[in-house]
């Protein structure tokens, strides 16, 4: 096993990979830039190491982070979620200067992030994909027939896409011809690849992912699926597991597609293989070759510690299960708390957090970096914290995130916690009826009012006073 690993990212996912590491005995190593300097990875972290006043180039430099896992004695590096967890150059770079990456090879990174490639790969493994081009589109002429052969509506992508960006859901010819060049000036500014391709879109499906884990001698499993449909404009907000409107032989099937796919690329380390249903079709969209922000349902329901398995599999040893021992019990659904204001468009609202209460109690699990007097910086993503509940039930896993999202208290920034609350008493919602067209099509879930008790308010009178008076 490792000695010392350095986490070559930040916030949650950095604190997450900090606790695993103590509890295997890996002396952990942390990075930040000049916003990050009193954040909670650098407090948690066996050490830690600056890499630079602009907030975002440390995390972002592969060879610097390299040569600081080599002069700090690392003999493994983490990559997270974001950042350079997807960067086959990254990979390459780590396995030329003799240190282990944890995920898969960087020619499996590279296949899979171009998202033509992997089309293609699914397509010969016998995994079903969606009507589409069969590889990049050179221009807007070519882009207007193929939409004219498949139908519309299409969806225009960038191949080397992700995380929701490059994306343009076009009904008409006209709006194709509208968002040809935004995409690809998306996808230039964001991947640094003009690279473009079509598929069919299909209409309001459920959005299923599968967790996987395979080692380097062939064995791969899968941790069963998460429904990720409640989302807006393509960005996940709640995500469930398993998803409660998957039929047994669905779920069957997803999960044998996702090991196909894995298998067919030789896949090793965590992984998401990710499929669009609608009834009873089931298309590939694609494979992100990185730990998901919401592995957590996965590990509530099977109790699988995914980031323990990555480490070990990455340390060259086998999968600690077999498929026969994987077993998913109850639901479990996770929250992306995110500091943004839903009655404003979501408008981001960084700042200084004046208080922090987790929730607690049975089935309830919070992955955070923020912490009471923590000041969230402009510079990243607006999510501070993803809360997990777990029951046995699906009706007990709701009504136990409707308390822990009430038991939560986090002052000083506006946050998604009261409209999701407002989602989970939807009946649609209880119902297990939804779909990726939910949050679009039910606007009056906004027209919520946010309740102060009496100690908020008075917090809040005496957070102005002090303010007015300078103190």
């Amino acid at each position: 096993m490792f000695k010392k690993l350095l986490i070559a990212n930040r916030g949650e996912i950095a604190v997450r990979i900090v606790r695993a590491c103590a509890e295997m005995g890996i002396r952990s190593v942390a990075i930040y830039t000049e916003p990050d300097r009193f954040a909670l990875h650098v407090k948690r972290a066996d050490e830690a190491h600056f890499v630079g006043e602009d907030p975002l180039a440390g995390y972002l430099d592969p060879r610097r982070i390299v040569d600081l896992a080599r002069e700090t004695g690392c003999d493994a590096i983490h990559p997270g979620y974001g950042f350079l967890s997807e960067n086959a150059d990254f990979a390459r770079i780590c396995e030329d200067a003799g240190l282990a990456f944890v995920g898969p090879d960087a020619s499996v990174i590279a296949r899979m992030g171009d998202k033509t490639a992997a089309r293609a790969a699914m397509r010969d493994a016998g995994v079903p994909v969606t009507p589409g081009s069969d590889g990049n589109l050179e221009t807007c002429a070519e882009a207007l027939a193929l939409a004219d052969t498949i139908g519309y509506p299409v969806m225009l992508k960038a191949t080397s896409g992700g995380g929701g960006r490059g994306i343009r859901r076009c009904d008409t010819p006209a709006q194709l011809e509208q968002a040809w060049e935004r995409v690809i000036s998306e996808a230039t500014k964001a991947f640094g690849s003009a690279d473009v391709f079509m598929e069919k879109c299909v209409v309001e499906p459920h959005h299923i992912e599968v967790q996987i884990l395979a080692d380097s001698v062939g064995n791969v499993i899968h941790l069963f699926e998460r429904d990720c449909s409640i989302q807006r404009r393509n960005q996940k907000l709640i995500e469930i597991a398993p998803s409660p409107q998957l039929t047994p032989e669905q779920r069957a099937y997803v999960g044998e597609m996702a090991v196909r796919a894995a298998s067919a690329v030789g896949y090793e380390n965590a992984g998401t293989v990710e499929f669009l249903v609608k009834g009873n079709e089931v298309y590939f969209m694609e494979m992100n070759t990185r730990v998901q922000v919401e592995h957590t349902i996965s590990e509530a329901i099977t109790g699988v510690d995914i980031v323990r398995e990555q480490l070990r599999i990455a340390a060259g040893l086998k999968l600690a299960y077999r498929q026969e021992d994987i077993r998913h019990h109850g639901y479990a659904i996770q929250f992306r708390i995110n500091a943004e204001d839903p009655k404003n468009d979501f408008l981001p609202s960084f700042g200084r957090i004046t208080r922090y209460y987790a929730p607690g109690g049975p089935g309830v699990r919070t992955d955070t970096a923020i912490y009471t007097g923590y000041t969230i910086p402009p510079y990243f993503d607006s999510m501070c914290l993803k809360l997990i509940v777990w029951g046995m039930s699906w009706e007990e896993t709701l009504d136990r995130g409707i308390r822990a999202l009430n038991d939560m208290r986090l002052q000083g920034v506006k946050t998604t916690a009261p409209y999701y609350q407002e989602i989970l008493r939807h009946p649609d919602f209880r119902s297990g009826h939804f779909d990726t067209g939910f949050v679009p099509g039910h606007p009056e879930l906004l027209n919520y009012s946010v309740k102060r008790n009496p100690e908020e308010v008075a917090l809040a009178i005496a957070a102005a006073i002090a303010a007015h008076a300078g103190l």
